[in-house]
């Protein structure tokens, strides 16, 4: 049997697994990625996992781009969640014009980010968009060299619309230095992501540096930009979740095998009851894993092999996603429970691993209301899948 060797991104991202957990306070209290942080990941290729590789991207398979990530959020959450925005935002390059995405995307330390929802105003002016708007939750925004942010197209002083008569709504690209980062970022968990609102007033932007994840099609050829935009993104979450989870329960382990309940002679490890808690968290995660794995090769291989991905893979793949993310998330809260009052301090990790992982469940594209979406579609009820 041979033995693969593991993807450059996933030895960069297990190189940096020490530091990036040292300085886990250091970004909480900072509130965002330190831009040396930033350049380490940049320089690992961990940003450009998703960049076509005509731009001189890594152009990964979605596995390799999930263990990377994984491996990331393993030692820090937020870095891995910085990670996966920074990487799947760059799937814009293969939607927009080629010369455009070339200037972006010509420097292999480039990091891009911004928000998918249309939170922006786009005005048709001649071969320009005319752009203005304020967006939440800009992941990652102080280290990246180009934003962008989604925007609804007014054209003639009307909404234009698309022929399903949903509102035509774009992802409008710019350079870093025209936007406002607004320090908002005052939360629970994923505190060291930076993920403040991002503003800009009337900035020009090219049409051709702006696209359309919904409406327009990939540009540049490859099974990896057949794969569901969305899909791209719920692996992003999910992976997040995984390393999180997994870094969880090594904290757990840690903590058990040292502490000892007042009046008792046995550390939490030897106790039945513990023992039997670890083993159970420790399959729900394993068939958690193996399940998103399972439908990532599923999903991976019908893009290899089709020129489209039916909505029955795509919702199953999302369905996948949104399981670990809510299961990771039950993993942290029995961690930090069975942790009992040494979990509540600053200087245990289980503390960060359980409200990070309660910060990730929040997101649109494996919150709840993913299970109605793929539940409907599971009883063949007419369903918008234009987001699966």
């Amino acid at each position: 049997m041979t033995i693969q060797s593991e993807h450059p991104t996933l030895q960069a991202a297990r190189a940096l697994q020490s530091e990036l957990s040292e300085r886990a306070a250091e970004m909480e209290d900072a509130r965002r990625l330190p831009a040396d942080l930033a350049a380490k990941l940049a320089e690992g290729g961990l940003f450009r996992m998703i960049t076509p590789a005509a731009y001189g991207g890594l152009e990964c398979s979605p596995r390799e781009i999930v263990d990377a990530v994984e491996a990331v959020a393993e030692a820090n959450a937020s870095a891995g969640w910085c990670v996966m925005i920074g990487a799947t935002t760059a799937m814009n390059a293969a939607y927009m014009d080629p010369e455009i995405a070339k200037e972006i995307y010509n420097s292999p330390t480039t990091i891009t980010g911004g928000v998918f929802a249309p939170m922006g105003k786009a005005i048709v002016d001649g071969d320009d968009y005319v752009v203005s708007g304020r967006w939440q939750w800009g992941s990652g925004s102080a280290n990246c060299t180009w934003l962008c942010g989604g925007s609804m197209v007014f054209e003639n002083g009307e909404l234009r619309t698309l022929p399903n008569g949903r509102p035509d709504a774009r992802m409008m690209i710019f350079p870093a230095e025209e936007a406002e980062l607004i320090d908002t970022w005052h939360v629970m968990g994923l505190k060291g992501t930076g993920s403040g609102d991002i503003a800009v007033e009337n900035v020009r932007v090219p049409k051709g540096r702006s696209v359309s994840l919904v409406a327009d099609k990939p540009v540049i050829d490859g099974a990896l930009f057949k794969f569901p935009a969305f899909g791209l993104l719920s692996l992003g979450v999910a992976a997040t979740a995984l390393g999180n989870a997994k870094g969880a329960l090594q904290s757990f382990a840690d903590l058990a095998g040292a502490k000892k309940n007042q009046g008792s002679k046995k550390t939490l490890s030897e106790r039945a009851t513990i023992q039997s808690e670890m083993a159970r968290m420790t399959a729900q995660f394993r068939a958690a894993r193996a399940y998103l794995h399972d439908e990532i090769e599923q999903t991976w291989e019908t893009a290899q092999n089709s020129d489209d991905i039916p909505v029955e893979r795509r919702a199953a793949l999302r369905m996948a996603c949104t399981h670990i993310v809510r299961t990771g998330a039950e993993i942290c809260r029995t961690c930090y429970d069975l942790g009992g009052g040494a979990a509540l301090f600053e200087a245990s990790d289980l503390q960060r691993q359980f409200r990070d992982s309660h910060a990730m469940t929040q997101h649109i594209v494996t919150a709840p209301a993913t299970w109605e979406l793929t539940g409907r579609l599971l009883f063949g009820l007419p369903t918008d899948a234009s987001m699966v």
